[in-house]
Order: C-alpha cells, then sequence, then structure tokens
C-alpha cells in the first residue's frame, strides 16, 4: 500500500502559504465534514425552526469551511474530502506478544483515504424528493501494529486488511426517496446524502443501496468524525455495536426513517460479511443479515440548550462461532488449541443495544457519552472485539480566541469482553483482532484529546494523543502513548 505523497505534500505545506485563521465570507456557510470511509458524521437532523427565504450570508467571523463553495438549491452535488493521519508509539512494557498483538516497540504508521462525493436530485420538489448517490473512494497506509492488538484501535481510517490496497472502490450507491407528510418545510444543512436544502417537517425517508451504517445509525455531532474529531474505534462509534459491514466498513441493504418535529425512528436491514472481519457479503437474506433500529429525541437535558438523545439497537444473523463452545473443545482435547471459527453455526444470533446523548452547555461547550452492551457469547463478527462500552467526553470551541471553527476536545472510553470471551484468548485463542497468546484480563480504557485548527476555507490541521491502558484488555502490557498529526480538505 501507498500513500499520495503529492497530495501529502499539498496539505501539509498549505498553511505556509495561506495565512492561519484567513478569513473568507463570500461563500454560504456548508458542511464543516466530508463522511469517513468507516466512519462518522454530523447531525443532519433539523431543530425544527422555520424556512427562510434564503441561506443568509454568514457572519464575518465564520470562514467558509470548504475549498469551494456549493450552490444553494442545485440539482446536484459534487464535493471531496483528503484525510491523512501520520500516527506513533514510543516504546511500552510488554513481557510477551502473540500473533495479534500491539506491539511494545516504536513505530510509525501513515494512513489516507480520499472519497469523492457526487449525488443528483430527479426534481427540485421539497415534498417528494429522489437523490441518486454515488461516492468513490480510495483508503491506503497502515495502521500501528497492522491495526492489530487493540479493541479501540487508535485511527477509525485505517483499512483492517491492508492487503486489499488502495485502488479506489465504490464506496457508495443508492438511491434516497422523500415523502413529505406536510407542507409545512423545515430548514437542513444540505449535504452528499441528503442535497436539499429543505425538508419537510414531517415526512418518510427511505434508502436503499451501499452505505455505511454510521452514516445514520448512532450519529453523534460531538464524536462521530475521524476527519475533524476524535480518531479512537471506539470513541467515534459505539463499540458494542457490532454493526454489519465488510473489510472497509461498508455494507448492502435498506433503511426506513421517520421524522417528526422533535423526534424521528429509524430501521435497516443489511448484509452481513460471510467471514469475521471478511470482504465479501453473505447474499442469502434468510440465513444472514443485520436489523438494526434507533430511536431519537431532539430534546436537550439543559432548559434553553440543544441536546438530543438516541437508543439503538441490533440483532445480527451470520455464521459465527460461540466462545464458549471453543474454549470446552480445546480442554476437553477435541481441539489443538481454540479456534472459534472450528465452532460456527448458521443463522447465529448476536444482538446488543446502546445509547448515545449530546447536550450544549453554553454556546461554545457540549459534551456527549455512549453506552454499549452486547451479549457476547458469539464471537465479535464485523466491527471490533468489544462486548461493553461506556464512554464521556467534551469538545469546546475556538470562538472566545476569534477561532470560530477551532476545536478543542477530550474523551474517555473504557471498554470490557465478557467471560467466555476473556477466557478465549486467555488460553491463546485469537479474535480477528486480538490475541496476545495470554490475558491477564482488565477493561482497556483510553483516553484521546486533540486540537483541531482552520487554517483555510476547507483546510483543517490536528494534534491528538491517546493513552492505552491495558492494551488488548491485558493488564500485563501497557500503558501505551500514541500521537498524531491530521491534515483534512474538504472540497
Amino acid at each position: 500500500m501507498y500513500v499520495n505523497t503529492n497530495v501529502l505534500g499539498l496539505l501539509l505545506c498549505a498553511a505556509t502559504i495561506v495565512p492561519a485563521g484567513a478569513q473568507h465570507t463570500s461563500a454560504p456557510p456548508t458542511s464543516l465534514s466530508a463522511f469517513q470511509a468507516n466512519p462518522g458524521s454530523a447531525d443532519q437532523k433539523s431543530e425544527g425552526v422555520e424556512p427562510k427565504a434564503q441561506t443568509p450570508e454568514p457572519p464575518p467571523d465564520s470562514p467558509a469551511s470548504t475549498i469551494f463553495p456549493h450552490p444553494e438549491n442545485a440539482r446536484y452535488w459534487i464535493s471531496g474530502q483528503a484525510n491523512v493521519i501520520f500516527q506513533g508509539r514510543v516504546p511500552f512494557h510488554s513481557p510477551y506478544e502473540g500473533p495479534d498483538t500491539f506491539r511494545n516497540s516504536a513505530e510509525y504508521k501513515t494512513s489516507m483515504v480520499e472519497t469523492l462525493y457526487t449525488a443528483i436530485r430527479r426534481n427540485r420538489s421539497t415534498r417528494y424528493d429522489t437523490d441518486f448517490i454515488l461516492d468513490i473512494e480510495s483508503a491506503g497506509g497502515r495502521g500501528l501494529s497492522e491495526a492489530l492488538g487493540l479493541a479501540g484501535f487508535t485511527n477509525l481510517d485505517v483499512v483492517r486488511n491492508p492487503n486489499l490496497g488502495s485502488k479506489p472502490y465504490i464506496a457508495r450507491y443508492g438511491i434516497h426517496q422523500v415523502i413529505g407528510l406536510t407542507e409545512k418545510t423545515v430548514r437542513q444543512e444540505a449535504n452528499m446524502f441528503a442535497p436539499a436544502p429543505e425538508v419537510p417537517e414531517r415526512r418518510v425517508e427511505f434508502r436503499a443501496g451501499k452505505l455505511t451504517l454510521p452514516d445514520f445509525f448512532d450519529v453523534n455531532s460531538v464524536g462521530s468524525d475521524s476527519h475533524l474529531q476524535f480518531m479512537n474505534w471506539t470513541v467515534d462509534n459505539n463499540g458494542a455495536w457490532d454493526y454489519a459491514a465488510d473489510t472497509r466498513g461498508y455494507s448492502v441493504g435498506g433503511m426506513a426513517e421517520y421524522d417528526d418535529r422533535a423526534w424521528s425512528i429509524r430501521y435497516g436491514l443489511f448484509a452481513m460479511p460471510t467471514v469475521a472481519n471478511g470482504i465479501d457479503m453473505d447474499w442469502a437474506f434468510s440465513r444472514a443479515h443485520a436489523q438494526n433500529g434507533e430511536f431519537e429525541v431532539r430534546k436537550g437535558w439543559v432548559p434553553s440548550r440543544k441536546g438530543t438523545s438516541r437508543v439503538l439497537f441490533y440483532a445480527n444473523r451470520a455464521h459465527m462461532g460461540v466462545y464458549r463452545e471453543a474454549v470446552r473443545a480445546y480442554l476437553s482435547g477435541e481441539d489443538t488449541k481454540p479456534a472459534i471459527t472450528a465452532h460456527e453455526h448458521y443463522g447465529a444470533l448476536k444482538y446488543g443495544f446502546g445509547y448515545n446523548t449530546e447536550q450544549e452547555l453554553t454556546a461554545n461547550l457540549r459534551v456527549f457519552g455512549r453506552f454499549g452492551w452486547n451479549e457476547g457469547q458469539h464471537e465479535s463478527f464485523a466491527y471490533t472485539e468489544v462486548d461493553q462500552t461506556v464512554e464521556g467526553g467534551a469538545d469546546y470551541s475556538g470562538v472566545r480566541w476569534h477561532r470560530p471553527q477551532d476545536k478543542a476536545a477530550i474523551a474517555v472510553v473504557s471498554n470490557a469482553i465478557k467471560r467466555d470471551h476473556q477466557n478465549y484468548l486467555r488460553l491463546g485463542g485469537l479474535g480477528f483482532l486480538l490475541g496476545d497468546g495470554r490475558l491477564n484480563y482488565g477493561r482497556e480504557n483510553i483516553v484521546e484529546s486533540y486540537y483541531t485548527l482552520h487554517a483555510w476555507r476547507g483546510l483543517f490541521y490536528s494534534l491528538d494523543v491517546q493513552h492505552i491502558n491495558n492494551p488488548g484488555y491485558n493488564r500485563d502490557r501497557g500503558p501505551g502513548w500514541v500521537g498524531s498529526a491530521r491534515a483534512h480538505v474538504d472540497f
């Protein structure tokens, strides 16, 4: 794999060409971020405000956030992004290592994700809008230790199988249909998945095609975007949500959503991979599929301040193994080593739920949190090896120091696995991410902090540091420190 050094050089050198904090107020406000390969999205739901005749010009202290402006109410959407993350690790205590270990030696790696987003509206109807979506993407580079050895891995942009290469591929395609249930409309920030600037206040939306589930489920405007916010897998997403995805983070299926003024409910049915962390999907929906549902309430816990809460459930059926069966077979001498893949069953059920909340405390300070749980008996199959997670964090905008699009943030996440999963790893079993050869179990606790600087229009730079205690749930190893530098551009 490789990283396009020309683009990387352009991103890293641009700050020396354009003064940091340069102001440009001629373009209308646009989305702050392009959405990632595995990953995250800004909250797209409106707060029920009345429609306006036109988009107002941004105030003088609010610089444009994309290189090129996006025209208002156009029948097409074209945008792009490039995200480069450089990560390094210093040595840490490690008396032993296994095949799937977060290695203790000094190391540095670079990842890069480039995406072209396109969408076209069939017409300009607000009540019955139809969008056709097609995104092309390239994901290159590698993660520290080949993205192994951590449940909460440090870089969400890393593809979990670097052998796939960085050849461009179709990331998303599909159709988006809006059916309005009222003539009253509300504003929404037009974006690559919903380019209309207005939508009916009460509506039903349908989507079908190839997509990544975190674009629409478990969204959190404080912690869901590895391009401008946190980088850790289990900070930007609910680690206990084993959402349907291939190795790159995408699945094929459909979803329906009902939106009202202050609440929404959504449900989706998607394909599951044929093997854990596999690139190929099982198209026999009768035996393998993922059901996901979410209820969202856009009402704050603090009077007169915006807030949102979401409750998520999921139920996956796939050719999955059972940890307890693998352990018993090894202890009885049936297997020479614990092997979860030797005890897989068609139609096996893995289920769980999650809670997600965000709350504005002041004009510049927001807090967020997540909790997730799954039954933990069946193997971690699609996302990461977490059976229970809890996290909390906050971000603060740079308005007070006259940099309104700068952000400083911190988050803490604690991940855990169930007893059968622990025993499997303790006896030398390997998951698709974890396997030190043995295990002295402890919760994997991670603290992450970042500062994102808006240099000019769509150009952003970030510094990030992560502290990992008990990497891979192993008290015998760590703690580890990972530092990161990120360059991001939105077109």
